[in-house]
């Protein structure tokens, strides 16, 4: 869909700068409804969030990573790093993928719950 985590917090970094859904979509080169129907997609809650806190704050200096992270989102966090955007007086300056250690260690719990009760309740599975 073309919609990496990494052009998602440019987005986010537009919004918050410029307060336009389709200033910020066409800086990155996507349509409005194309950032709508991100928004509306299973899985997309940082998105959302980080959406309604950039148009809410837009003077802050940095937006949140993540909110809590289950599922796919955890491991692609393990994996590829926490989206950061970085704003400096109100205006966009960069966003960059930053190494998740609490991701990681999350994940590899999980992982070793599993390995000591592979059909239990780690995983949903019945006993």
């Amino acid at each position: 869909d073309g919609w990496s985590a990494v052009r998602q917090g440019e987005f986010i970094g537009w919004l918050a700068q410029t307060g336009s859904v389709s200033e910020a979509a066409a800086r990155v080169g996507a349509s409005r409804e194309s950032v709508y129907r991100l928004r509306r997609r299973a899985g997309a809650a940082w998105f959302a969030a980080a959406w309604d806190f950039a148009a809410m704050a837009p003077d802050t200096d940095d937006i949140p990573a993540f909110p809590k992270l289950t599922g796919w989102a955890l491991v692609a966090a393990a994996h590829e790093g926490l989206v950061r955007v970085r704003m400096r007086g109100g205006r966009y300056v960069g966003c960059s993928l930053r190494p998740s250690d609490s991701a990681l260690l999350r994940l590899l719990a999980q992982m070793d719950r599993a390995a000591s009760d592979p059909f239990g309740a780690a995983w949903g599975g019945a006993r």
